[in-house]
């Protein structure tokens, strides 16, 4: 009897200190990315980036986290808009370094497969990747430094390739026009017409087969002068006229800005959020050891085959399941469009890079693996559950309760990003000029002015942030 009742005492401990365990883990877990950093969210979104800032240095752990990722861009990007440049490429470079190190490691291969691959490391999305180092790339020229930003252009171009290389087939997101566009800008800047007239031509044939098609984003037309342009002073005499002619653009002659250029970046909006939803599944069984996930709402069927007789029995009993997945929350834009005035003239600032829907495309592309994966993982929880439930009830009620609580959805993503970013390019004058910026919304129109020293050779960079969405207003900087 004394034996007996240890052995109860001792379940009864170890249920109870699970309990707690799993209590605390529920507090920290039920909520999204977004909501456990709601600080810094708030004060980011209302341009209090001093207290954005103070809020991630205490976050001492943040570069060791699971989470190093984020937190290491997010700090690169708070100090860029600060203007602390070279503090932010401190950051930028860190996050590129965790890029290009990062080995998908067995323990978060079981985790995600058994637990959660919330509590996984990090790993960024393409896209992101992508972004940091359009970042660092302005940072460097804002500098001056366009050795440095042409460093980052090499290595745009080997993201690119890995991009490529890891989807062969079409109708998915493995190339970017902006990130090419930007790449002849840079070139472009360096006076490297040659190589700035190849990344051009590259942005435009992807405008037109990839981004048009997916995010309905065409090639801009500065894009299409700066093409012609650089074709041009390359002396590519026979490129220059038949991409007049395909571009419709006979009238198109070439002008020179013997004061330097002025290229304008717009960073319009917030990116998108992940959130999470659930599906119920009815299990359906087949022959062979063969089950059917389904859910007939939404059409999903996947199929599901266990050989292990005991792991069979633990699905034959359960009639239906709740399988947590992430999705994107878009964050509407409250300005829908904008343009610099500048001599009488007005420079509408075209769309060049749809941040938004890639980040939806990105995550649909790879919805039927995430699907596949999460299915499994609730499948052996649940098989897991039963084995040890008949063993001992209450380990197995635990078990039951900690797998319940710990099937989250990674509702993880670099969320500073802009909604999309827009651009134009002026030919400054000599001397000191004023350009305004207008961002309009009907009758509601944000204003600003900048001012720029006209220098033969020299390509100016600028960039503005409206922080604005549609469900309220945030502040502006630049």
């Amino acid at each position: 009897m004394n034996r007996r009742y240890r052995y109860l005492a001792l379940s009864q401990l170890v249920f109870r200190t699970l309990f707690l365990t799993l209590m605390v883990f529920w507090g920290t877990s039920c909520a999204s990315y977004y909501q456990a950093n709601r600080t810094f969210n708030k004060d980011f979104e209302a341009g209090n980036l001093a207290a954005a800032e103070r809020t991630l240095s205490r976050q001492k752990e943040g570069v060791t986290s699971k989470d190093r990722f984020l937190y290491l861009v997010n700090r690169g990007l708070v100090a860029s808009l600060q203007k602390n440049y070279k503090e932010s490429n401190e950051f930028f470079e860190q996050a590129y370094l965790f890029g290009e190190d990062y080995r998908y490691s067995l323990l978060d291969g079981a985790i995600e497969a058994l637990v959660s691959p919330a509590l996984t490391v990090y790993r960024g999305e393409a896209h992101e990747h992508l972004l940091l180092l359009y970042y660092k790339a302005l940072n460097y020229l804002k500098m001056g430094d366009n050795e440095r930003a042409l460093v980052e252009c090499r290595r745009l171009n080997l993201r690119l390739q890995q991009l490529s290389d890891r989807f062969k087939v079409d109708n998915k997101y493995r190339k970017d026009a902006f990130i090419h566009n930007l790449m002849g800008i840079i070139y472009d800047a360096d006076h490297d017409y040659n190589n700035a007239f190849i990344a051009y031509r590259n942005a435009l044939e992807i405008y037109r087969t990839d981004f048009q098609p997916l995010f309905g984003v065409t090639a801009p037309e500065q894009l299409k002068k700066d093409l012609l342009r650089t074709a041009y002073l390359s002396g590519l005499d026979g490129e220059y006229r038949r991409f007049k002619k395909e571009l419709e653009m006979e009238d198109y002659h070439y002008v020179p800005s013997p004061h330097g250029d002025l290229v304008f970046f717009w960073h319009n909006g917030l990116a998108p959020i992940k959130t999470e939803w659930s599906i119920n599944f009815a299990v359906i069984k087949g022959q062979g050891g063969a089950f059917f996930f389904r859910n007939d709402d939404y059409g999903f069927d996947f199929p599901f085959t266990l050989q292990n007789e005991e792991e069979r029995g633990g699905l034959e009993n359960l009639h239906f399941f709740r399988v947590a997945f992430p999705r994107y929350t878009e964050r509407p834009t409250y300005y829908r469009s904008a343009h610099l005035s500048f001599g009488g003239t007005q420079y509408p600032l075209e769309l060049v890079e749809d941040i938004n829907a890639i980040a939806h495309k990105a995550l649909q592309d790879r919805m039927k693996t995430i699907f596949a994966k999460s299915l499994l993982r609730v499948a052996l929880k649940k098989v897991s559950e039963k084995q040890l439930r008949e063993k001992n009830e209450g380990l197995g009620t635990a078990l039951g309760l900690f797998n319940a609580i710990t099937e989250r959805a990674d509702t993880r993503n670099w969320q500073v990003l802009p909604h999309s970013i827009s651009y134009a390019r002026v030919a400054l004058k000599e001397g000191e000029n004023k350009v305004g910026f207008q961002g309009q919304n009907g009758e509601d129109v944000q204003g600003q002015y900048f001012y720029f020293q006209g220098e033969k050779g020299k390509t100016h960079f600028q960039t503005f942030s409206t922080m604005e969405v549609q469900e309220g207003f945030h502040y502006s900087f630049r």
